[in-house]
């Protein structure tokens, strides 16, 4: 099939888990993940409707993504991926939201650019509900913590939370921790849910998914 047609299929999955659900579509967006993929392959999702995409780097999508946002106004700009502090900056400029906050480091870097930005970005904190060592991510014992930290000690204004389950785990237990600390802490976004998993994440709140490879294909 092509990107427009799984694109629609995505979307009628979207529609369905939010109905078995009882939510309103309007309450999950659609994260379409184009990292590794040229403006070509992103163009006919675009023509189809989509305005929000996912990037994984910083680089990657300066390259492409200018150009067409020119073409398609309205477009937003997610990076879900890693963010190292020197390139906080750039993503300010380019992205619409960063849903990768972890660390100190990249806090300080992250308030010292946004006021001078001129732009609201939302940010998302991501848990590494897994603990797994080789993931980016703040453990879960430590989330309330560094959230008081990200506003008090930072002055950032934090959307919601990330998380990706392992791979070989059951998602929906992971799913439902960071939801329990998003909702202790008074986030109401949660940023969950991925190609294999969506469906699941929607019945426990995800109000953004990351769907790539069922919409592009695999790489």
């Amino acid at each position: 099939m092509s990107a427009a047609a799984n694109l629609a299929a995505v979307e009628a999955e979207i529609a369905s888990a939010c109905k078995d659900a009882r939510r309103e579509r309007s309450e999950v967006t659609l994260i379409a993940v184009s990292k590794t993929f040229e403006a070509e392959a992103i163009r006919p999702v675009l023509s189809a409707g989509q305005r929000v995409f996912g990037e994984n780097r910083v680089q990657e999508a300066k390259g492409k993504w200018p150009v067409l946002v020119d073409e398609y106004p309205g477009t937003e700009l997610h990076l879900i991926g890693p963010l190292q502090s020197n390139k906080a900056k750039d993503a300010i400029a380019l992205f619409d939201a960063i849903h990768s906050v972890d660390r100190d480091s990249l806090c300080e870097a992250l308030s010292k650019v946004l006021p001078q930005a001129g732009r609201k970005v939302e940010l998302f904190v991501q848990i590494n509900t897994g603990e797994e060592p080789q993931k980016a991510g703040i453990a879960p014992q430590d989330a309330d913590a560094f959230l008081v930290a990200c506003r008090e000690r930072w002055g950032l204004t934090i959307s919601g939370l990330m998380c990706i389950p392992p791979v070989d785990e059951a998602p929906a237990p992971h799913f439902a921790l960071s939801a329990k600390i998003a909702k202790r802490n008074g986030l109401v976004k949660l940023s969950m849910g991925m190609s294999a998993d969506f469906a699941t994440a929607i019945q426990f709140g995800a109000t953004h998914v990351r769907v790539g490879s069922a919409i592009f294909g695999h790489r």
